[in-house]
Parts: structure tokens; C-alpha cells; sequence
């Protein structure tokens, strides 16, 4: 009987993290998940309908924003064939309006989520040196690494589409192609996918504000974006490396 393919999922915990493990198991697929609170993900996970027991899952607690846990981890976790980095580390003060956010904030956003994403980037590399087997790494980046955000679509709501976030998820875009370059080896790839917005109990005139620059769905679903990741993860999008999906409904139009 073939073996199963088995894939990291970091950030398990949220949204889309919880969802595409469920997408992966139901897959026929092995998942080991992360999350810093190893509870709540185990909670979140239930409320999908998916036992901590099962014995394709692999629950474990990891603060991937620490580099000697993070280099631990990858030295000693088993095969996979690959990673999806879902997390979304943030300080305190994130999500700011852009002339309230000081520069100790801004600098500790930066260090935080895209320190932590350069640092599994790097760990998947020595990974797939010491171990010389094909691996693909799918990160989370978002319209907004590309396009400018439109402001009007958060008019009278408490929101904002934080600086930090632009300037993260647009290094992330460009740090793919570094490492698909860097490592230069057709059986590491490593890619994104850009979502749109994501509907997570968002006040109703931001919907509706939102909705008016699509092409008429709206809001995604997490769903609408695991089905991209699942197939960046195997074997069907061997040699795409170093790209960016977008799926946003037309919002980028």
C-alpha cells in the first residue's frame, strides 16, 4: 500500500489553519498540527468535528516565534512532504490606525510575524537538505502584499488594514521567489496563496462595502481557499515554484 503523504500544518488554531487540516484529513493525508496553545486548537479542532485521538493527527504545542524551539522541532519531526504556514503572530498594539502606530510597535509586528515566517522558511530549507526529499511549503500571504488597500471600504466600522500587514505579506511574496531561488532545486518548492478577505463576523457595511468591489461573491469562505493550498501541497503543481495565487473574487480587478 502506497504511504500516505503527511504535511505540516503551523497555526492550526485558527481559522483557516483549523479548516484546512479538516481539508488535508479528509484528503486521506497525515497532518501534524502547531499551535502555541496546544488547548485551544484542540478546541477549535472539536468544533469541526475532528478528535484530538485520530490517529492521522498529530497535535503538538510550538512558539514558532522562537528560534530554538522552531530548529528543534523541524530536527526532530519525522518525515513530511510538506508545510503550511497559517500562523499569524502579532504583539499587543497590532491594528492600529496608521499615525497611531509607533515604530517600537510597527518594528515588533515585523519581528514577530515576519521573523517567524523567514525563520520556518529557513527550517524547511535545512530540512529538505538533511533529509534530500521532495517537500513543498505553501505560505499565507494576501491581496494586500500586492495592492494598495481601499480605505473606504472600512468607513464607519472600527477597522483598518494595519501597515505592519502590507509590509509583511508583501516581503512574504518576495521571499518565496529568494528561497525557490536561493535553494534552486525543482523538488523544493515553495509558494503562496493571496487571499481576499475572509469573512470572520465582520460588521455588516463592511461586507456589504467589500462585496461591491468583487465580481458578486463577496467574502470567502475558508473553504474557497483550502482547495488552492491542497494542490500547491502535491504532486499536480510540481514545478510551479516562487508564484503567488490570488483568489480574491475579482477584488484586485
Amino acid at each position: 500500500m502506497p504511504k500516505k503523504n503527511k504535511y505540516l500544518v503551523l497555526g492550526g488554531g485558527g481559522l483557516l489553519g483549523s479548516n484546512l487540516i479538516s481539508e488535508i484529513l479528509l484528503s486521506g493525508s497525515n497532518v501534524v498540527a502547531v499551535d502555541r496553545d496546544l488547548n485551544e486548537m484542540k478546541k477549535v479542532l472539536s468544533l469541526l468535528g475532528i478528535e484530538s485521538d485520530s490517529p492521522n493527527l498529530d497535535l503538538r504545542s510550538l512558539d514558532i516565534t522562537n528560534e530554538v524551539n522552531t530548529k528543534n522541532f523541524f530536527t526532530e519531526i519525522d518525515h513530511i512532504d510538506g508545510a503550511v504556514n497559517c500562523s499569524y503572530p502579532r504583539g499587543e498594539n497590532y491594528g492600529a490606525s496608521f499615525l497611531d502606530v509607533s515604530q517600537k510597535d510597527f518594528n515588533n509586528n515585523i519581528a514577530l510575524h515576519l521573523g517567524s515566517a523567514f525563520l520556518i522558511m529557513r527550517e524547511c530549507v535545512n530540512y529538505f537538505n538533511n533529509n534530500k526529499h521532495p517537500f513543498s511549503l505553501v505560505n499565507i500571504a494576501s491581496i494586500y502584499g500586492s495592492i494598495a488597500p481601499d480605505f473606504s471600504i472600512y468607513n464607519d466600522t472600527d477597522m483598518t488594514m494595519p501597515v505592519e500587514y502590507a509590509a509583511i505579506k508583501s516581503a512574504i511574496i518576495n521571499m518565496n521567489k529568494y528561497v525557490a531561488s536561493f535553494v534552486s532545486n525543482s523538488s523544493f518548492r515553495v509558494n503562496s496563496v493571496s487571499p481576499g478577505g475572509i469573512k470572520s463576523d465582520q460588521p455588516q457595511n463592511f461586507i456589504d462595502a467589500y462585496t461591491k468591489k468583487t465580481l458578486g461573491n463577496g467574502m470567502l469562505l475558508p473553504k474557497d481557499i483550502t482547495s488552492s493550498i491542497i494542490f500547491l501541497l502535491s504532486s499536480s503543481s510540481n514545478y510551479i515554484n516562487g508564484q503567488d495565487f490570488v483568489i480574491d473574487d475579482g477584488f484586485c480587478l
